[in-house]
């Protein structure tokens, strides 16, 4: 919470700056990891090694060998090179060392600050080294489960590990609004209504990441149709009787789509709400948060028009931070007032 310690106040929230950009430069990286397809490139899990990247021929074709052996080169990339393989090992090698970076940049800071302020520190920030310590066993969970039977990861998996990491990030940015002495501002409109939208991005990140695992962005590349049809020909609606229907990657193309629609339902009440309050504190976030959905909206088309070019899905993944980022500021300067007649 803000205190009269000013001081400790601007550290903690700088130590929480820091955090969020790189929270926010892990969520790029990882993301362009998948759709470069180089998450497998490394192969064991290295906890306290792996922090020096090859630095000889026989290093590097330890590791390429070790890569060799697992199905996605020998089904899918058994003509890569050297060279090629090099490629795609920087971006996990650079993955991982983030995820190490992001772990110390928690854990020195908070025992500096617990040393010299009191253990309430590491009560209230711990929550953030923990979840930062578990997201990296999520990481290999993740990483295991295409290294035998696949030739990608689980999206399942992949999506526990996406949720988790917008977990982090909703905290890391929620504990720097309590350092902040930014006000309440009472509104008719009620939190519940604006935590439902919250709900109801995150959902959209995890079905995000289903369509990322999948590859179920190159299935149907045409919009607003799925082909000649608003619902996927070749799908039926019985299939959502089943918890299968998550294996499906047109149903899940379409419910990507079905919730982007959902929530730009859901956010225009809100803004009709926010004008009908009249309070340009709380319509500004709102406008804000319009702004980078219309953008959202937009590059989730391109996406698809483009059969997932790169470029376009890394910028739709990124600007989710954005919307996040936003609407959980909305959330935090909002304060219900009871109507009474």
């Amino acid at each position: 919470m803000y205190s009269e310690n000013n001081h400790l106040n601007n550290q903690l929230k700088i130590w929480m700056i820091v955090l969020l950009s790189m929270i926010i430069l892990i969520i790029l990286v990882g993301g362009l990891t998948r759709l470069t397809d180089s998450g497998l490139s490394i192969t064991t899990w290295e906890l306290f090694i792996g922090s020096l990247p090859p630095l000889t021929i026989e290093k590097w074709s330890e590791y390429f060998t070790l890569y060799k052996s697992i199905p996605e080169f020998k089904e899918q990339n058994y003509n890569m090179t050297l060279s090629e393989f090099k490629v795609i090992f920087w971006w996990e090698w650079a993955h991982r060392q983030l995820g190490r970076l992001i772990g110390l940049t928690v854990l020195i800071p908070m025992i500096y600050f617990t040393f010299k302020n009191g253990f309430w520190v590491l009560k209230k920030y711990g929550i953030i080294f923990f979840l930062v310590c578990l997201q990296g066993f999520i990481g290999w969970y993740m990483v295991s489960s295409g290294l035998i039977d696949r030739v990608d990861v689980s999206h399942y998996r992949l999506s526990i590990h996406l949720f988790t990491a917008f977990i982090i990030l909703s905290i890391v940015f929620w504990k720097f609004l309590q350092l902040t002495n930014l006000r309440e501002n009472q509104t008719t409109i009620r939190l519940y209504l604006i935590k439902f939208f919250i709900l109801l991005i995150f959902f959209q990140l995890i079905i995000g990441a289903f369509v990322s695992g999948m590859d179920a962005g190159k299935i149907y590349n045409s919009w607003p149709m799925m082909g000649s049809s608003f619902f996927p020909d070749d799908s039926s609606y019985s299939e959502f009787l089943s918890l299968k229907v998550f294996n499906n990657p047109s149903i899940v193309q379409f419910l990507h789509r079905f919730l982007a629609y959902l929530i730009v339902i859901v956010y225009i009440y809100l803004l009709i709400l926010a004008f009908k309050e009249k309070n340009k504190v709380l319509l500004k976030p709102v406008l804000i948060i319009g702004i980078f959905l219309l953008f959202q909206v937009g590059l989730g088309i391109l996406t698809i028009l483009s059969g997932v070019k790169i470029v376009y899905a890394s910028l739709h993944q990124i600007n989710s931070i954005f919307i996040i980022l936003t609407t959980l500021y909305f959330l935090y300067i909002s304060k219900y007032k009871e109507v009474t007649n």
